[in-house]
């Protein structure tokens, strides 16, 4: 268990730890095993969030050709569908120094475009990737290499619960985690902490403001276009609220930048973007490009994809890039609408394969406004 806490309303709420951190330690924990031929009971890993976690070894099993354990996911005071299950790993030495990982029973494999996995491969992602691979590696050495197998023995069952039917994964979870840590989301407790947070902000004379919904969002204005640190609000999903917030509270100006997957919502008057609230950010790409004059059979291409990031790249090809500024015209004349037109409001949609898709024409204005200070 993690025994780290965060205080939101007055409430103290445990971080927990992803799939991809359950994952890394139990492959990490059977390369060691393989290699010492001795058991282990705990494990320590490093995360991309910083901080280090020492994890539990359950159900160890001597095979044949290798050693096989798993860790017990914890989703701390956020738990979710996957919460409770057991991420395993099988490991088995190679006759070369290549570390290969799939995915095996209750890890879903890809089935559709659109997603950071080729299609065919194992749901799990980049990072998770990383981390198994260096953790394992740090144990094995630079000349033995390994075959890791991950398996989630009810994860069929969990899979089918979860959003990964709607993506084309099939079979299972999916092994996730960018930090490697699970942040508590009690929604009402997190947004009071966001109005706070801005409450402070506007003391310190704050008066306008960059929004992005997540971290990609954070490191673009961060690192793409170096905007000040102390503009910067992470909204998470309430976008809405946050808008609400900020007019109350006296915000002049807002520059909101989005990954389209998220903030398209927007554009179709969405102000909550998290999925298990609403979506219909293809229904909102369609409607633009059928007002653009696309043909039925591209308005079905597009409307038939399975992440916004396969409909960026359908939208490109068939010559209709000039839909995402319309889009973040749209997005920032809902956004004006929701705060009575108090407060100047410009979006940058972008993604993550395509770049920087739109930027509307208040956002250019803000842009060199924020750049100038």
């Amino acid at each position: 268990m993690l025994d780290k806490y965060v205080l939101k309303n007055g409430k103290k709420l445990r971080y927990g730890y992803t799939t991809g951190s359950c994952a890394t330690a139990a492959s990490k924990a059977a390369a060691l095993m393989l290699l010492e031929g001795e058991a282990v009971e705990e494990i320590q890993i490093d995360t991309p969030k910083g901080w280090q976690l020492r994890l539990k070894i359950n159900d160890i099993l001597w095979e044949k050709e290798g050693v096989c354990c798993s860790v017990t996911k914890d989703g701390g005071d956020d738990p979710d569908a996957t919460n409770g299950l057991k991420i395993h790993s099988r490991v088995k030495w190679r006759q070369d120094n290549q570390i290969i990982i799939d995915g095996g029973i209750g890890v879903g494999r890809v089935t559709k475009g659109g997603l950071p996995i080729e299609i065919g491969k194992a749901a799990i992602n980049p990072v998770p990737r990383q981390m198994i691979d260096r953790a394992v590696r740090g144990i094995i050495g630079e000349d033995r290499g390994v075959d890791i197998e991950i398996f989630v023995p009810e994860g069929a069952r969990v899979g089918a619960r979860t959003f990964n039917p709607r993506l084309g994964i099939v079979g299972g979870i999916s092994i996730l985690g960018t930090s490697g840590i699970v942040e508590p989301m009690s929604e009402e407790a997190f947004k009071d902490s966001l109005a706070i947070e801005l409450s402070m902000m506007k003391a310190e004379g704050v008066d306008k403001l960059v929004m992005v919904p997540g971290n990609y969002g954070r490191d673009l204005a961060r690192d793409h276009y170096n905007l000040s640190q102390k503009y910067l609000f992470k909204t998470s999903n309430f976008i809405g609220f946050m808008l609400d917030e900020g007019l109350n509270k006296g915000i002049k100006k807002i520059l909101l930048i989005g990954h389209v997957g998220k903030i398209v919502k927007v554009a179709g008057g969405i102000f909550h973007t998290h999925s298990k609230i609403a979506d219909g950010r293809l229904e909102v790409m369609t409607a633009h490009l059928a007002l653009m004059g696309a043909t039925k059979d591209q308005l079905q291409r597009v409307m038939e994809s399975n992440t916004t990031e396969e409909a960026v790249k359908w939208i490109k090809t068939f010559g209709y890039e000039a839909v995402f500024h319309s889009l973040t015209e749209k997005i920032s004349e809902k956004c004006r609408l929701r705060t009575h037109q108090e407060i100047e409001i410009g979006t940058i949609m972008f993604s993550m394969e395509e770049g920087i898709l739109g930027v509307c024409a208040t956002a250019q204005r803000l842009l060199e406004e924020f750049k100038n200070e």
